[in-house]
């Protein structure tokens, strides 16, 4: 197994689906159960998902919107995609705990780095909602801050493209994909992996970034296994 325990990072955008908004059952289900195939070999397991499906509190601060409450509201939205994650993993037989960056008792608890890796030791799935709990930060950067303090052995970022590439393979059909990659390549060549917060924070904790394709199913075992179908930024 090539990794023992890691931080999976799901996007908001892919618990759409093929629907444009909200949350597609079959994409939830198909995540809880990909989640269920690795924690059964034993992997520990932290997530964080975003909250873009919902609401985003960037592009409502061009609307009029204060940016900090639209932040908040962000954060709110993670929360409910990561219930519905929670209720999907139950589903499927598989224990869950919610833990919230901001105090939200009864709907999860209050997320500290102890209460996670106790959870994980004890053969549950943590889901770190409400990113950061602070304004002006992602929940890329939120990923990245939870994937440092778990101690993971790497963040997997699920996205709806199969790795890195030299640009935007759905915009620029000669775009080429890079199976390794450096933090520092990644921030000169401008690319958009994840916001420069999330990557400097990676890089300065040495916390490598494993990118690859989570609407493919099989594709997360495939990756803990070892096969090679994304892209490592790594130092």
């Amino acid at each position: 197994m090539r990794f023992k325990r890691i931080l999976l990072k799901l996007s908001g955008e892919s618990l759409m689906g093929e629907q444009g908004y909200g949350i597609d059952v079959n994409r939830l289900n198909d995540y809880a159960r990909q989640i269920k195939e690795i924690h059964d070999l034993g992997v520990q397991i932290g997530i964080v998902i975003g909250g873009g499906n919902i609401f985003r509190g960037l592009s409502g601060a061009g609307k009029g919107f204060d940016r900090v409450k639209g932040d908040q509201m962000g954060m709110c939205a993670t929360v409910i995609n990561s219930l519905a994650l929670s209720s999907a993993l139950g589903a499927v037989g598989c224990k869950s705990r919610v833990l919230t960056a901001i105090r939200m008792e009864p709907i999860g608890e209050f997320y500290t780095k102890w209460k996670a890796i106790e959870a994980m030791e004890n053969g549950e799935v943590v889901i770190c909602s409400a990113g950061t709990g602070n304004p002006y930060f992602t929940t890329d950067t939120g990923s990245s801050l939870r994937g440092i303090e778990i101690e993971a052995d790497v963040m997997l970022k699920g996205t709806r493209v199969d790795g890195v590439y030299t640009a935007d393979p759905e915009k620029d059909p000669t775009a080429t994909k890079f199976n390794d990659i450096t933090y520092s390549e990644v921030l000169s060549r401008g690319l958009k992996v994840m916001d420069l917060t999330a990557i400097c924070m990676c890089q300065d904790n040495n916390l490598p970034i494993y990118v690859f394709n989570m609407d493919i199913v099989g594709n997360l075992k495939k990756v803990i296994e070892g096969e090679n179908i994304g892209t490592l930024v790594h130092k």
